[in-house]
């Protein structure tokens, strides 16, 4: 995949899990909480609607007690295979996430798409957002770890 490194973050990752389960994880709260975002971060989900036109909004508890509030809205929803949404609340940006089945494990491709080279910057430099993205994808193989012990 061709990436613009000025306003695109992107990683690709197999995960030793089935599509189905990275789908349940990916897209119910219960499991989403335990492993979403940097680490020694917190979640609490408040809505999420998967399903295109849906919300799902989150709030990021971060590790000095400041609280994050996320908006986002699902624009596709191809289970168990795609996922599209806005981050409709700033910093402003579309993810793309595929989910390509591998049999006993699952192919992740994750793409962050800002709205601008300015919005791009101020995140990864203000919010450190690449470094945020692989923590969160190796706390996502994490839980897969413990869930199929």
């Amino acid at each position: 995949m061709s990436v613009d490194p000025e306003r695109e973050l992107y990683i690709e990752r197999v995960l030793r899990a089935p599509r189905e389960l990275v789908w349940k994880v990916c897209t119910e709260p219960a499991h989403l909480v335990k492993w979403w975002g940097p680490d020694g971060f917190t979640n609490t989900v408040s809505v999420m609607d998967v399903r295109a036109g849906g919300k799902w909004n989150l709030t990021m508890h971060g590790p000095d007690g400041t609280d994050y509030p996320n908006e986002k809205v699902y624009r596709v929803v191809e289970k168990p295979g795609k996922l599209v949404f806005d981050h409709v609340s700033a910093p402003h940006h579309t993810t793309t996430i595929i989910l390509e089945d591998l049999g006993k494990e699952t192919r992740l491709c994750w793409h962050m798409l800002f709205e601008s080279k300015e919005e791009f910057e101020l995140v990864v430099k203000t919010y450190k957002a690449d470094e945020g993205l692989a923590q969160n994808i190796e706390k996502l193989e994490r839980y897969f770890t413990m869930i199929n012990d």
